[in-house]
């Protein structure tokens, strides 16, 4: 069983994410210069953990965000009710032609040879005015939280966003909740709020209160400054080893936390993927297993591999199934459109436990 001080007792959400939703415009493996037409996603990677929590795996989630009174915000609303989330907004009123705004991410999804791109507009976004004081924080965690969750794409979008995490999080520990935070370091972020070093700095801020962290070798080294090999985890294999390696310099320096975990990716072209996972858990080393994933949609992964594992830590699994849960969420994720799940556990359970692809007769 996981030692992780994680709440047994009788709590209103098993799970609460604080960061920003955007809507995800997709044209499929049309590029946005040719692109007539598109499906929109509503995405975020904190809300995704969320709503894959909740939808396929029956926790009670919530999600403290900013929501802003017009159509693309009553489109977003909609998206996250089908998904059972429970929402705390900060609502913002638009003007009716500059925002503020929910924003916008384009994505398509290449093909073979030909990578995905993805590019933004995060022009007067509601969730970058996002600001300490916004939540009533004592009243939420009041309710009973067990798993509190940010991640590094919301810290990176104002310098008020990661003062509102670090408020969070200090609120959350204090009530008993467990802390999580995805570093999903992004460079073209960062560098509008004054390049790596401004942003290594705030990293570490936040890091200070975190109980785990979700993040790959360039996760580590960009945002924390540890030291590792130089390589690119979208394009080339990474080594199990030199990951936990990794680690154990980042305990020495954050003796905080707890539990590491990540994916491993070896992008062999835009639709196919060799997939893995790892997790540090309080000394313990574990590796999932491996497999060959045939993408449809990419995005999301990382963030289905986040809930599996959380799920399974929750209620209480051996270490090495909880892994098993999240390398299988994950592995399924990108074989549907959009970036939230549309899987089953029992599909999740199947497959952590060695199940395969045969039709289901």
């Amino acid at each position: 069983m996981s030692e992780l001080p994680i709440r047994q007792d009788s709590c209103t959400f098993d799970f609460l994410s604080l960061g920003a939703l955007v809507h995800r415009l997709d044209p499929g493996v049309v590029p946005f210069r040719r692109a007539s037409s598109f499906d929109v996603h509503v995405s975020g990677g904190e809300y995704n953990v969320a709503a894959n929590l909740r939808d396929c795996f029956g926790l009670n989630t919530g999600i403290a965000t900013a929501m802003v009174d017009h159509g693309i915000g009553e489109l977003v609303q909609a998206a996250v009710r089908q998904m059972g989330v429970t929402t705390f907004y900060k609502w913002f009123e638009h003007d009716g032609v500059r925002g503020p705004n929910i924003a916008t991410v384009y994505s398509d999804r290449g093909q073979g040879v030909r990578a995905p791109v993805v590019f933004y507009n995060r022009a007067n976004e509601a969730g970058a005015m996002l600001k300490p004081g916004d939540f009533d924080w004592a009243s939420i965690f009041g309710q009973g939280v067990r798993w509190f969750h940010s991640g590094g794409i919301f810290a990176a979008l104002s310098r008020t966003t990661a003062d509102l995490i670090v408020e969070a999080m200090q609120i959350a520990k204090s009530t008993g909740a467990f802390i999580s935070f995805d570093l999903n370091y992004r460079a073209k972020l960062w560098n509008t709020l004054g390049g790596i070093n401004q942003g290594r700095e705030t990293m570490a801020q936040i890091v200070s209160h975190v109980d785990a962290l979700f993040g790959n070798e360039e996760d580590l080294q960009q945002c924390l400054g540890i030291t590792g090999p130089s390589a690119n985890s979208e394009q080339s294999k990474v080594d199990p080893e030199s990951f936990f390696e990794m680690i154990q310099t980042v305990v020495g320096k954050f003796p905080n936390i707890k539990m590491v975990a990540t994916t491993l990716r070896d992008v062999q072209s835009s639709n196919r993927h060799g997939w893995g996972a790892v997790l540090w858990l309080d000394g313990q080393r574990l590796v999932s297993p491996t497999c060959q994933l045939d993408i449809l949609d990419r995005i999301g992964g990382g963030d289905g591999f986040a809930a599996g594992l959380i799920y399974g830590l929750l209620s209480q699994r051996p270490p090495e199934e909880a892994l098993r849960l999240g390398w299988a969420h994950g592995a399924l994720l990108p074989t549907f459109p959009g970036d939230v799940t549309m899987a089953k556990l029992a599909e999740v359970e199947a497959l952590a436990k060695g199940g395969s692809a045969r039709v289901q007769r």
